[in-house]
């Protein structure tokens, strides 16, 4: 068994939602890889600006304008330096993860892809890795085609080689699947696309928060990400993407802040990245980042995946001893994030969901916004228990001892 020397029982009490007891229990929270619990830090963060220097930025030369600014600036270096990115005018902030894919898709996208063109992405995607080239190839005629992934979980390379063709213009891959936890070889992929003449596009949801992340190993051309995935606010994330490629690419949204010089008839457009910040900007929840990052960062990246690794064995371990569970996902807790999708003989997993809430245990059920690896797998739906930095083997253990309920209200795993 893997041991870390990450001390989570004492994390947990940066956390106040710990503190919260449902049901008449402590609350158990296994569905990170939704969102993250924010450490008290962050709201302070978020607070210390409300109450502080709340004001818009960029445009003001008063004070607290000024103070707001700097915040903001100083949270984007921050985050680029979090990925390797070696300019911080490369980091754009958006909403979230979902948001920065659709502004590649929209504006690179509608610019450089038509009929005969493919873009080569994975049978594993999130939804938000597959509709926004899914309306692309409505717009334009590109060509999709999906890399499938084996019984193990595992990408199958060897079609990847196949796919990936001098037709190929973009290779977009999830680093880390939200159902299957499989870490994909991304760094390889970027190769192979390269090779071709393409670009490549990393989904990092559920790795930038888990693991260190660097784009120049990943060898992409475009990653992205969420702050409330690693202990941030929702309603910001970023994408990081290469100088000359953000510089070609047109505007996403039209409106303040992304101008240089606007006339009844044309526009001219702003230097990177506020080219792609039109409008007033997440400004609170961009400048709590900052917060999280630091936490992260005080904690050690390193130590969070060695955490991360040890609870994902142990759950496979204590899982794989129930007979009636079905686990999904390569076995190898190495070659994984801290997710663990299984189900429960023949119960519904919102029924199996049901029955863990009662016990204060609060776990992520249904598709996962993964319709795809639902029919690969062929199952309505699992259950999914996630895991961080705050989460305890005993986490593990009440969430294994809460199948037993599931048993007593269902008859032995079957509905």
């Amino acid at each position: 068994m893997t041991t870390t020397t990450l001390d989570a029982t004492a994390i947990r009490r940066d956390f106040p939602i710990f503190e919260r007891v449902v049901n008449g229990k402590p609350l158990v929270y296994l569905d990170s890889a939704a969102t993250s619990q924010k450490p008290q830090v962050v709201l302070d963060a978020l607070e210390d600006y409300y109450s502080r220097y709340n004001a818009n930025i960029h445009r003001g030369i008063y004070t607290i304008a000024e103070e707001a600014t700097a915040a903001y600036e100083a949270s984007r270096r921050k985050v680029a330096q979090f990925i390797g990115a070696t300019e911080t005018a490369e980091l754009v902030f958006t909403r979230n993860t979902t948001e920065a894919i659709n502004l590649v898709a929209y504006t690179w996208g509608r610019k450089n892809v038509g009929p005969g063109d493919e873009i080569v992405l994975t049978e594993m995607e999130h939804h938000s890795n597959l509709v926004p080239w899914i309306l692309l190839q409505e717009q334009t005629g590109v060509t999709l085609k999906h890399i499938p992934f084996g019984d193990d979980g595992l990408l199958d390379m060897d079609a990847a080689r196949r796919m990936i063709t001098p037709r190929t213009k973009l290779v977009s891959v999830v680093h880390a699947s939200n159902v299957l936890g499989t870490i994909n070889p991304v760094a390889e992929l970027a190769d192979l696309a390269h090779e071709q003449g393409a670009l490549m596009f990393v989904d990092g949801a559920q790795s930038v928060p888990h693991f260190e992340v660097k784009v120049a190993d990943l060898r992409c051309d475009f990653l992205a990400f969420s702050a409330h995935k690693m202990l941030g606010p929702t309603g910001v994330g970023a994408l990081w993407g290469r100088r000359e490629l953000l510089e070609a690419m047109p505007p996403f949204l039209g409106g303040g802040e992304m101008i240089a010089q606007v006339f009844l008839d044309h526009a001219t457009y702003n230097e990177l990245p506020w080219k792609y910040e039109a409008g007033t900007q997440n400004i609170a929840d961009a400048i709590a980042w900052e917060s999280a990052i630091d936490y992260l960062e005080g904690v050690g990246m390193s130590a969070i995946r060695a955490h991360d690794i040890e609870l994902t064995e142990y759950a496979l371990e204590r899982l794989s001893e129930e007979t009636d569970v079905t686990l999904y996902g390569p076995r190898d807790a190495r070659a994984r994030g801290g997710v663990v999708a299984f189900n429960v003989g023949d119960v519904h997993s919102h029924d199996v969901a049901a029955v863990l809430d009662a016990e204060a245990i609060a776990i992520r059920v249904g598709h996962h916004c993964c319709q795809p690896i639902m029919r690969r797998l062929d199952v309505a739906g699992t259950a999914r228990a996630s895991f961080y930095l705050y989460n305890t083997r005993e986490d593990v253990d009440k969430l294994v001892n809460g199948l037993t309920r599931v048993r007593e209200l269902f008859g032995n795993g079957n509905a």
